[in-house]
């Protein structure tokens, strides 16, 4: 990927765009917590998505933003679709692309007709941002072929610090329209519980291939550590994360901030 830098001339979603380039990608200091979470859960998602779909596949990159996960699937020779709201954030990707297939589809995904159906889609903390996530798995899972998967990061709602409402708890969930699709943390509706994702999938008639939980508040800079993020050695962080991941998933649930689910559908499905 290019290393791009701010010129005065730009609009202002690229500006915004770059704003977290500078955190999630090229280093910046400002915070820590947030871009250890970041790459993080890149890593996470990259080895998932690499160990079950093979290179060549096609993937369908569901509001990408600024395409660092596009970009990073078409580098390691997959055939992505990058998806956004926001057309004009198609150039800005391209502007960071070095080589790789990358075709932008702007628009409302639960709008999107595409020719073909998916081997994979990745659907990256953008959850949480509508008002009917079951719909939201649903549409998706239409876009995948029987037998493909969907990739899938999101908050997790059983952490003990969450104070979003339960969308299952939720009777009229389309109060919230108004609301969805607003990017960052001020933009989340409902964080799952892993009931909800586990009724919603089998509502999509998709199957539960791994959950996994990542990312602890200390290694986040939640609970006031991010001081101490800046003075202690990142390969502490890792050991510190790397040795949560082994608590008992009960555990997991309560202390991880997020989680990341591999969703498949089956062979014989009709979505």
């Amino acid at each position: 990927m290019k290393r791009v830098y701010l010129e005065n001339n730009w609009n202002e979603s690229w500006k915004y765009s770059y704003k977290y380039d500078l955190l999630e990608e090229y280093g910046a200091s400002g915070n820590k917590g947030y871009t250890y979470a970041y790459k993080n859960r890149k890593k996470q998602i990259l080895t998932l998505l690499q160990s079950v779909v093979p290179e060549g596949a096609k993937i369908l990159d569901v509001a990408s933003a600024q395409g660092n996960f596009s970009i990073a699937l078409a580098e390691g020779g997959y055939k992505v679709t990058w998806n956004d709201l926001r057309e004009n954030l198609a150039e800005y990707v391209e502007l960071k692309r070095e080589y790789g297939d990358i075709t932008y589809a702007a628009g409302n995904i639960f709008s999107i007709k595409f020719k073909e159906l998916f081997d994979c889609a990745l659907i990256a903390e953008i959850i949480e941002h509508v008002a009917h996530p079951d719909e939201f798995l649903k549409n998706i899972a239409s876009l995948i072929k029987p037998g493909g998967y969907i990739v899938m990061t999101t908050p997790n709602g059983e952490y003990i610090r969450n104070n979003l409402p339960k969308f299952s708890k939720c009777i009229n969930p389309s109060i919230y329209e108004d609301l969805q699709f607003k990017p960052d943390s001020d933009g989340h509706i409902f964080l799952l519980y892993y009931d909800e994702i586990c009724r919603i999938a089998s509502e999509a008639k998709l199957a539960i291939r791994k959950i996994r939980y990542f990312t602890n508040p200390l290694t986040h800079g939640y609970m006031k550590t991010g001081l101490f993020l800046k003075i202690i050695p990142k390969f502490l962080v890792d050991l510190l994360e790397s040795f949560t991941r082994l608590l008992p998933q009960i555990l997991q649930r309560k202390i991880q901030t997020h989680m990341i689910v591999l969703f498949e559908r089956p062979l014989n499905s009709f979505v």
